[in-house]
């Protein structure tokens, strides 16, 4: 291996960080349990409205930008111009954080299930202290470079894929022995769902699964920081977008629909009455639905009824510890991406003392790192501090903060379809890889991208207010708030720092400007 190439990512490893960072195989279980076969049709609208689109979108920007290390900032900086591109970024990449923050705390629940449940979920304010340990080590490991993260991530991947390899060939096994699927396959049971609160009866369910659909395609934007870190990227970066975004899109409405081959919500009455009694929700679906594959292979092969319960034991670990990779992967690719993303492609003199400079050894921005788990921590603590106080309040203050996240991480994709228009249209630009021919095809991919996203996201603020109050909840207009605040507050400060550097740097910043303005002005000429 040249010296040139060594370290890089090929075309498979970055597929699978494409994979890990994007494909959540918890949807698959989550979508049935809301709406069965009927799930199918909107992962298939939401794919090609959306996730497809946007891919190749980021396929085309990636390839064009491909000597740029700042990823998404550069894309939209380059297109548009250095506050459009900063406040996007630093949005997308505050709720990234948050990410980090409302995760890590959750570590043990995959860890638990892959342990066969032997050890009892600690306390809160004890899943905070392993939080903390957990994104402090994720920290030290990332700051040894791509090396290390691509082996982790590419484990985190295999995992995923071994995990629909199971779901996959096990439903297979149970329809082949029982000789037809749990769930009849009717036209009916692509439009019904067999969820209360999911069916046409309810407009809400109905209009909220389609935004579960539509986000569960997030996140092939984080990848964008990994295009300077791809062996040969003008040809292997699109390869890698599309491949990934191919298989995600396939993969996603195939599983739920041989999820019915060895599940059925009325004929299965103990998962029916999970369901019923709440037993069984979005953050257990997914190790129960698994649980009831091993249970329903055990069933078919005619084992004895320790067996079958055994059987649905083993699938449950296995669920756990795939997941718990699959976490790993996740949080090993995130951890560093979104940061690198907005210290490499932002100007120097934006950020104070030694915060913008990258490790001469492995190219990470180490002290920038060191602040990111320090802010990360600080939320933290004070989640665990206030549970000390008042549990009530602790749920309140966590509804707060993921409340911001909620908005906060699919807004700028609005912000990165718009800059695909103005990058289409200008001709100064050079475009090595073009998924979109014409300029009026890519406008239009990237309108329907927008148009999509809009309306998710705009459902996303006014469905808490259509729905009553949870334990988990601030209640209607208080979380609504709370949404329209994190991208608002993210949004200031954003534009608070750039314009800071503006006011210090006139003459850099005006460069930036006036490049993007000729440009553009050029291309509309």
């Amino acid at each position: 291996m040249s010296n040139s190439t060594k370290g890089k990512l090929s075309l498979v490893g970055l597929a699978l960080m494409i994979f890990t960072s994007v494909y959540g195989f918890n949807n698959i279980p989550r979508a049935f349990y809301m709406m069965g076969y009927a799930a199918i049709p909107w992962y298939i609208i939401g794919g090609i409205l959306f996730f497809l689109p946007f891919a190749l979108m980021v396929a085309e920007l990636g390839s064009a930008f491909k000597e740029e290390k700042g990823g998404i900032y550069s894309w939209m900086e380059k297109s548009v111009g250095p506050k459009f591109a900063f406040v996007g970024t630093f949005m997308w990449y505050a709720a990234y954080v948050i990410w980090m923050f409302a995760t890590s705390s959750g570590i043990m629940v995959p860890l638990n299930a892959a342990l066969f449940n032997i050890i009892k979920i600690p306390a809160p304010w004890v899943m905070s202290i392993i939080g903390i340990i957990w994104l402090t080590f994720v920290t030290l490991v990332v700051l040894r470079g791509v090396d290390t993260i691509k082996k982790i991530t590419s484990i985190g991947g295999i995992a995923v894929l071994s995990l629909n390899a199971v779901l996959l060939i096990g439903a297979l096994l149970v329809l082949v022995l029982n000789g037809h699927p749990a769930t009849p396959i009717t036209p009916e049971a692509f439009i019904h769902s067999p969820k209360p609160g999911f069916d046409n009866t309810s407009i809400i369910g109905f209009v909220a699964f389609m935004v579960f659909a539509v986000f569960a395609y997030g996140g092939v934007e984080a990848v964008g920081g990994l295009v300077d870190q791809t062996e040969n990227p003008k040809k292997n970066f699109p390869r890698g977008v599309i491949t990934a975004a191919i298989i995600i899109s396939i993969g996603y409405s195939l599983l739920i629909f041989m999820t019915g081959f060895f599940l059925n919500y009325q004929s299965h009455g103990a998962f029916f009455n999970g369901v019923q009694s709440g037993e069984i929700n979005l953050g257990t679906a997914g190790y129960i639905t698994i649980q009831y594959l091993g249970q329903a292979i055990g069933s078919a092969l005619h084992m004895s009824a320790s067996s079958v319960t055994l059987m649905g034991s083993i699938f449950k670990a296995f669920m756990g510890l795939a997941m718990l990779l699959t976490l790993m992967g996740a949080f090993f690719t995130l951890m560093y991406s979104p940061l690198k993303q907005i210290i490499e492609g932002t100007p120097k003199k934006l950020w104070p003392g030694k915060l913008g400079q990258l490790d001469e050894k492995t190219g990470m921005p180490k002290v920038a790192m060191f602040v990111q788990l320090g802010i990360a921590t600080v939320f933290i603590v004070a989640n665990m501090l206030i549970s000390f106080v008042n549990a009530g309040a602790q749920a309140s203050f966590f509804a707060v903060i993921t409340n911001m996240m909620n908005v906060a991480m699919p807004l700028p994709y609005l912000f990165i379809s718009y800059a695909y228009i103005k990058f289409k249209l200008n001709n100064q630009i050079e475009k090595p890889f073009e998924a979109f021919k014409s300029k009026g095809l890519g406008t239009i991919a990237a309108i329907a991208s927008i148009l999509v996203v809009g309306f998710a996201i705009v459902f996303t603020v006014f469905q808490p207010i259509l729905q009553p109050k949870t334990a988990s909840s601030l209640g209607g207009v208080g979380d609504a708030i709370t949404m329209i605040a994190g991208p608002v507050i993210f949004g200031i400060i954003a534009f608070a720092i750039m314009t800071t550097y503006q006011s210090k740097n006139p003459e850099e910043y005006a460069l930036l400007t006036n490049l993007s303005d000729k440009e553009t002005h050029h291309s509309e000429k």
